[in-house]
């Protein structure tokens, strides 16, 4: 048995991570990899330098703003001319998100965020989909636990978020005469990734961790890597009839 039949990941075509330079997309980049995958990333701003090194030949970085449509169709039909078809496509990009309340954000600043994720959401998945069609491969988007239980301040991600969650319940409804599977992944309050910037913003002070860690069942904080496992869970030959499904990956947070 291979290495990939043994992670239960098919062996054809080419994973495609929005995103892969961020925290949690780093992970599932590095996860996807040693389960005998080939990669290829997205980033806007952050170096993917030393993952592309750490990778080897194994993952490649492409910079693009899911936010031109053209862009992502070129990155789709170069991937597609390299490797002969997209396989599994995963969205863990997006941008830095303040928490603020509602009524204290500007309509601009609201439409941005929403382009940002969703529209650039759509964007990507209306470039790559047609080569998942010729794979039966899977869709899965990183979104978040807020959209299943609120906390007060986080409407910037947590409505776009929201809105990627019904496309993949979309996508998973209109695409699976075609054997393509769409399925998100929730994160909840995680040591890294975005949890570790609104810290390192002081966004979330001490006190605020503390009543976080307080309603999350297992009293503690996840990480990247648990996201990742998740992906890698849905993308698998194991996850061949989960199709339209969200899975909270917090702790219990959800419940």
């Amino acid at each position: 048995m291979t290495q990939k039949a043994a992670a239960g990941i098919k062996e054809s075509g080419i994973s495609l991570v929005a995103g892969g330079s961020g925290g949690i997309g780093t992970a599932i980049v590095r996860r996807l990899v040693r389960g005998g995958k080939k990669v290829a990333f997205t980033f806007q701003q952050s170096d993917p330098s030393a993952l592309v090194e750490e990778m080897g030949n194994k993952a490649t970085a492409h910079r693009i703003d899911l936010q031109d449509p053209q862009a992502c169709r070129k990155l789709a039909d170069d991937l597609i001319a390299q490797h002969g078809a997209i396989e599994n496509f995963i969205h863990a990009a997006g941008p830095h998100v303040p928490m603020v309340h509602l009524s204290k954000v500007s309509p601009e600043n609201f439409a941005d965020q929403v382009n940002a994720d969703l529209v650039g959401f759509f964007n990507i998945i209306h470039a790559v989909l047609p080569s998942l069609r010729t794979t039966s491969g899977s869709i899965t988007a990183v979104t978040s636990a807020a959209t299943a239980r609120y906390p007060k301040r986080d409407g910037l991600s947590a409505i776009p978020k929201g809105g990627v969650e019904t496309m993949i319940r979309a996508l998973a409804a209109e695409e699976g005469r075609y054997g393509v599977r769409a399925n998100s992944v929730a994160p909840g309050m995680l040591s890294d990734g975005m949890a570790a910037r609104l810290i390192d913003t002081g966004e979330l002070d001490s006190n605020a961790l503390q009543v976080t860690m307080d309603n999350i069942p297992l009293r503690r904080f996840g990480t990247a890597a648990d996201i990742a496992e998740a992906v890698a869970f849905l993308v698998s030959e194991k996850a061949n009839f989960i199709s339209g499904q969200k899975l909270n990956v917090d702790g219990g947070y959800s419940v």
